[in-house]
């Protein structure tokens, strides 16, 4: 017999505005379940959970909560209501062991909290460390999380995923970080216009299972000869399209990736002094062992590199560790202590601020992108109206009268970016931009930076974002401490030393003699595979037209029902094989990158 479960729904019905935001919602999470909970802006993801974590009740249905568990919940935006933050992650342990003082200090202490600083001026990622020590203090049963990696740097995230890799108890998780779902998750269950979908596979299936979800309720309004929900036929297009651009995305990054090695290795054999004439028009950024020190601390040290037109750079690394200076020591807005940073000709940046201060919180939406006149946005030259540039950015109409103040933290960021992509511009510096934005508006930037055709410079802490987009990444470690890597976030974890080796790396070494090393390449059967799937893929998408094209005659069901039955399984065959040669492609591809960069 199953054991019951640790928090269920059954039947749950909620309102919200007078408009039911999900009805008839049944489900079960039980112990050693890693529930990843998705689904579009707005649909009540965040709702659920708290529903779940008995913030708020249900209108009608059963919530049940195993008697004598501990509960533990992670609010999106948490009150801190203590005089310090050790008393307000103390107030997360249960009533019994509020004794174990030294459990707090162990959180504090992993999570690097001050527990005696006041929490009146914490920055995000002070605050959501602190929520979290609160939230894992009391060793839970059931663990709910929204939104946990928000604000938070690479290393704590990374400490995070172990934990809830080791955590034993129940978990159901908002978040829009793919790595950090496709990491810790078993189940996800996805909200959709008010139903809850289950699947028993982490989030790294969540789009191939999407695709099957809508490829199966197209063939089923099919077979009763009706034509789908406009809605869920725009959903489902846009996922296969979205697949189809993403493989030609992929394509030119690891074009460009070589491009940004070559460089690299260009820079790397001291070969810095490069002729202005040469490098006119392509030049955007070269610093020569650049130095910068704060109250006798080193935050850059004799760190060089040379960024040309087109490349797309990621800034990673802990927070307070140094991004911030060198993105501006790299721009311009900072003069370094030692070395020399200079710019490339005929500049025009944009810049996204994290903090948002280009934004005037009492001016509406409307004026923020006309600069209160007009009714027009000239979007790099082209003149748009106003709200068909907003619905770019997935701003329903009624919103453009809104004050900017009445805007969530996400719909801001898209605000400001919605301003930034406007303006003609040839390098964008974007520092924290996917901070608070869900996956259909990060789907959204990707894409538009993926087509972007300048040079782009990006702190981040996202690593699926940074993969999907930057050519390089430049690691602060600390310390003075940055190392440059071909490739995305997952190229720099893959191929950083470990302490022992940079530690080692910063003594002078005895020279070695040079020996050859050992070419690094697929196997024979990986090699053909690759080279024989894009013509595989090609006749699949040539076969999925023909039988699309056949199935849109509204006809053939009456005349031919058998033939038509036929054509719907073909149909959906073909769209599954059509997935799996894809992500096998991908799979191959990214493989055969690694391991020439090892080369």
């Amino acid at each position: 017999m199953a054991p019951p479960p640790l928090l269920a729904l059954r039947d749950g019905f909620i309102t919200f505005g007078g408009q039911p935001l999900f009805t008839g919602v049944t489900l079960q999470v039980g112990r050693g379940d890693k529930c990843c909970l998705v689904g579009r802006n707005g649909s009540g993801k965040s709702t659920l959970l708290r529903v779940l974590a008995g913030e708020i009740a249900l209108d009608s249905g059963e919530h049940f909560v195993q008697p004598a568990i501990r509960l533990a919940y992670l609010a999106q935006a948490p009150v801190i209501d203590a005089p310090t933050l050790g008393d307000w992650v103390a107030g997360g342990l249960p009533e019994a062991d509020r004794d174990q003082r030294y459990r707090v200090d162990s959180m504090l202490d992993a999570l690097k909290v001050d527990g005696s600083r006041s929490p009146q001026h914490l920055s995000g990622g002070e605050g959501r460390r602190a929520a979290l020590a609160r939230a894992l203090v009391s060793a839970p049963d059931a663990l709910l999380l929204d939104e946990p990696t928000n604000h938070l740097d690479l290393p704590t995230i990374l400490w995070l995923e172990e934990q809830l890799a080791a955590f034993k108890g129940a978990l159901v998780v908002i978040s829009h970080d793919r790595s950090f779902l496709t990491r810790i998750s078993r189940q996800t269950l996805w909200l959709d216009r008010g139903i809850v979908r289950r699947n028993e596979e982490g989030f790294g299936r969540f789009e191939a299972w999407q695709e099957e979800v809508y490829a199966g309720l197209e063939a089923e309004q099919s077979r009763m000869d009706k034509r789908l929900e406009a809605e869920t036929h725009w959903l489902h297009r846009g996922v296969t399209a979205r697949r189809k651009r993403n493989m030609g995305r992929l394509r030119a990054l690891i074009a460009l990736r070589k491009q940004r090695a070559e460089q690299i290795k260009v820079q790397g054999s001291v070969k810095l002094a490069v002729d202005a004439g040469d490098a006119s028009g392509k030049l955007v950024i070269e610093a020569k062992t650049i130095g910068k020190a704060f109250d006798g601390r080193e935050v850059v040290k004799d760190f060089s590199t040379r960024i040309t037109r087109g490349d797309r750079v990621g800034l990673i690394g802990p927070n307070g560790a140094g991004k911030t200076t060198l993105l501006r020591l790299l721009t311009g807005d900072l003069a370094p202590d030692s070395g020399s940073v200079r710019l490339g000709t005929n500049l025009l940046p944009a810049v996204f601020d994290q903090h948002r201060t280009q934004l005037d919180p009492e001016a509406t939406v409307w004026e923020t992108l006309t600069d209160g006149s007009g009714d027009t946005v000239n979007v790099r030259g082209v003149p748009r109206h106003v709200i068909g540039y907003l619905r770019d950015f997935l701003f329903e109409d009624r919103q453009a009268h809104s004050p900017v103040k009445a805007l969530s933290g996400g719909e801001r960021n898209r605000l400001l970016l919605a301003k930034l992509l406007a303006k003609p511009s040839n390098l964008l510096i974007l520092d924290e931009p996917t901070n608070d934005l869900d996956m259909d508006t990060l789907d959204l930037l990707e894409e538009m930076l993926a087509d972007y055709d300048g040079t782009l410079l990006m702190v981040s802490h996202d690593r699926d974002f940074l993969d999907r987009l930057v050519t390089s990444v430049i690691a602060v470690e600390g310390d003075g401490r940055i190392d440059e890597y071909v490739g995305g976030c997952s190229d720099y974890l893959r191929q950083r030393p470990p302490p022992a080796e940079t530690a080692a790396a910063a003594r002078p070494a005895a020279a070695k003699p040079d020996r050859p090393r050992p070419v690094v390449k697929l196997s024979y059967k990986d090699q053909r595979e690759l080279d024989e799937l894009p013509v595989r893929l090609d006749q699949l998408h040539q076969d999925i037209a023909r039988i699309e094209a056949a199935l849109a005659d509204p006809a053939l069901y009456s005349r031919d029902a058998a033939g038509f039955a036929g054509l719907s399984q073909q149909l959906e065959d073909n769209r599954s094989a059509l997935a799996a040669a894809e992500e096998r492609w991908l799979e191959l591809e990214m493989k055969r990158e690694a391991m020439a960069g090892r080369e």
